[in-house]
């Protein structure tokens, strides 16, 4: 019974301060929820990717946020595929669910091809020329998400001879990911991204479970943004995106905002 009232105290307390509080009002979820078109829409979320301590990687948006952003998903899927075709983005197959995709601009993702390339140079690990020949001739020429082995050595063999410790040091660089179904098919890849979709599995996990114990299964956006997430190096703001955009959460205005 104690605890039944000290939740509802609480959770009174978190809607007196949603009410009240003017921080960060400019740049609030419920104040940049909905964008006019694709290409504005990643470029504020790309602006307000979170600063992940620990881990070096160029921002990424997940395609759920944009549907999120964008109130027509049919517009959001026209505009991204004119902007991969345009190779003005890139956009990546991820692990963390069967319609996951990440999206990052191309000048983000050549970032962290040449950071890779430093790491590696480092270590004195390997033939360092086929990452230019995967920058020159695969990702100017291979717009899709996927890559079937013999044309990626193909493309390769545009820029010098093809050893299969070249596809080896691809992988191991994380710039592409054998496919479990057929191994002679790859994914591209965003370096450096394991543990960050760890925690964005685990992010959505916790944020759900935070509403499922809630009276009503409902919270203030405002009140919700300022929760930190243990599990999860991403902030608040990116996982509602997220959850909003894949239908597991739903939005409803209220007379107080």
């Amino acid at each position: 019974m104690e605890k039944g009232k000290k939740r509802r105290r609480e959770e009174e307390e978190e809607e007196i301060e949603a009410k009240n509080s003017d921080a960060d009002h400019s740049l609030s979820l419920g104040k940049n929820l909905s964008f006019s078109d694709t290409l504005m829409a990643l470029r504020i979320m790309r602006a307000q990717f979170p600063q992940i301590d620990k881990v070096a990687i160029q921002p990424f948006i997940l395609q759920s946020q944009l549907y999120s952003s964008v109130k027509d998903r049919t517009q959001v899927d026209r505009e991204l595929e004119s902007l991969r075709r345009e190779k003005a983005v890139r956009v990546f197959k991820l692990n963390t669910g069967q319609d996951d995709h990440g999206i990052m601009f191309l000048d983000d993702y050549i970032k962290e091809i040449e950071h890779v390339v430093k790491r590696i140079e480092k270590r004195k690990q390997g033939d360092l020329e086929v990452f230019k020949w995967f920058k020159v001739h695969v990702i100017e020429s291979k717009l899709e998400s996927s890559i079937e082995h013999q044309e990626l050595c193909s493309l390769l063999s545009l820029g010098g001879r093809v050893k299969d410790e070249h596809i080896s040091l691809l992988i191991n660089a994380g710039l592409i990911t054998r496919q479990l179904i057929d191994p002679t098919m790859y994914w591209f890849a965003i370096p450096n991204i394991g543990s960050i979709l760890k925690g964005l599995s685990q992010g959505r996990k916790e944020l759900l479970s935070l509403l499922n114990r809630r009276r009503y299964r409902e919270m203030m956006l405002a009140a919700l943004e300022k929760k930190r997430l243990r599990f999860s190096p991403l902030d608040m703001r990116f996982h509602l995106r997220d959850l909003i955009g894949s239908g597991h959460l739903k939005t409803a205005h209220t007379p107080t905002g």
